[in-house]
């Protein structure tokens, strides 16, 4: 097996002060209102990966600290401003990298993105082995990436119409089997991601972002 991951996992680990409860990222029941945490899978996506891209590179630009829960809060609510749901929550890849390039053409942050889209119809999506090499390729720059699941076939520990934080990729060279870590609920969980290409019937896609200099 082959594998790629981010290098600083436990950056993203996040620490309630009240109850020394330690959560991996931060988790959209965080959010204040029912709405948001009803919708706030993307945001906290994006949360995610922001705030890891600016841990690991100083000079990214982004003077916050998330590593408690108060702190990560606060941090939801700021990227909540930009990268807010619509009434079927934030659908499309390009919805999600088109709000959060205005936040950081706001934030003064050099980023540009990438993606990866998995149509719903399944003679239109890339082969596996095309969505194995675009997650290397984002681990291998040490970002994560946000992955869209609108619907999760076979797969059960993925919710649908979801989105979460890849953080890690396992692959068979024959490209007939992979796995990806994600974070979703302030926990790290495993996803057959070849069997969700295989088994979606609305597809998704994946995005991620990195730091231009």
């Amino acid at each position: 097996m082959r594998s790629a991951a981010i290098s600083r996992l436990n950056s993203l680990k996040i620490v309630d002060d009240a109850t020394r409860q330690s959560y991996y990222g931060c988790n959209q029941e965080w959010y204040a209102t029912e709405w948001q945490r009803l919708t706030g899978c993307g945001p906290t996506a994006v949360c995610n990966i922001i705030w890891y891209l600016n841990h690991i590179r100083p000079a990214f630009g982004l003077n916050r600290d998330c590593s408690s829960k108060e702190k990560s809060m606060s941090f939801m609510e700021e990227i909540w401003a930009y990268v807010t749901p619509s009434k079927e929550g934030i659908p499309t890849t390009r919805m999600l990298y088109e709000s959060v390039m205005a936040y950081a053409k706001t934030k003064g942050l050099d980023v540009n993105y990438s993606l990866c889209d998995v149509p719903e119809k399944k003679a239109s999506r890339p082969p596996l082995t095309d969505v194995i090499s675009f997650l290397e390729k984002a681990l291998l720059k040490d970002t994560p990436l946000a992955f869209l699941n609108l619907c999760n076939g076979g797969e059960e520990n993925v919710e649908p119409w979801h989105w979460v934080t890849v953080v890690s990729l396992e692959y068979e060279e024959d490209g007939k089997s992979a796995f990806i870590e994600i974070l979703d609920e302030g926990l790290i969980k495993r996803i057959d991601l070849a069997l969700w290409c295989d088994t979606t019937t609305l597809g998704g896609g994946f995005v991620y972002f990195y730091f231009c200099h």
